[in-house]
């Protein structure tokens, strides 16, 4: 039997899933190779207990690969299916639903894309336990996730090389009115990676400011002044991070 590894990316997400004695109805949206379900198979402990495993993928080459995966691990509790995103899980399969390694509009896309959701009233999602590792579009994810009743009670942070990756937990609730900068780079924790995770932001809104000096046009200016309210907002946080490492 093959026994799975994770990488740090994905092993972040998988030590978010909550713990349950009385059996986790979990979902992995966009399984590819099926490594974390396989993982979480091959690791469960007596209070985190699976009742029911679905991995989906768009596409048939990545959904074979996670087939393969699971016979050499010998995960035979893993059902497959070949669907966009939750289309062909049925409400009651999904207690926790892992989207990882996709870019935080695909994210909502999924979201709202489930067919036993109905964003004009009766949603079945808040329900659920949501542990979302975006890629990209991350103030888009956590604005959307803000103003449809989700809470993000948790965001770590994990490196791979040079390369930092965030992940959220997130169950339904009031969420407080995040900044401009926390929208970009979720709210401060004293976590090791937080000062990088900032300065990677300030970098990146630093290179737009610079592309944007020559701009012309009013179209631009209310750009750039987010811009500029977003990179004083991290600047201040990393100040408020550094403190607390003191």
């Amino acid at each position: 039997m093959k026994t799975i590894h994770l990488s740090p990316r994905l092993q972040m997400a998988a030590d978010m899933v909550p713990l349950s004695d009385s059996g986790i109805r979990l979902v992995d949206v966009g399984t590819d190779h099926a490594y974390l379900p396989a993982w979480l198979l091959q690791n469960q402990l007596e209070d985190r207990y699976f009742d029911c495993v679905i991995a989906t993928d768009l596409r048939e080459g990545p959904l074979a690969r996670a087939v393969q995966t699971a016979r050499e691990a010998g995960c035979d509790k893993i059902d497959f299916r070949l669907c966009d995103g939750l289309r062909a899980v049925d409400r009651r399969e999904a207690g926790v639903i892992v989207i990882a390694g996709m870019g935080g509009e695909t994210i909502v896309h999924i979201l709202k894309g489930a067919p036993w959701t109905d964003w004009r009233g009766d949603s079945q999602i808040p329900e659920k336990t949501l542990i979302l590792q975006p890629m990209s579009s991350m103030p888009e994810l956590r604005k959307w996730l803000q103003e449809n009743g989700f809470r993000i009670e948790e965001e770590r942070l994990a490196q791979e090389g040079e390369t930092l990756y965030t992940a959220l937990l997130v169950r339904a609730g009031e969420t407080a009115p995040m900044t401009l900068a926390e929208l970009w780079a979720g709210r401060n924790t004293a976590d090791p990676l937080r000062g990088s995770w900032l300065d990677q932001w300030s970098a990146r809104i630093s290179r737009a400011l610079d592309g944007m000096t020559q701009a012309r046009g009013d179209e631009v200016l209310p750009r750039k002044r987010e811009l500029e309210e977003v990179l004083c907002g991290l600047t201040e946080m990393k100040k408020e991070w550094e403190q607390w490492q003191l």
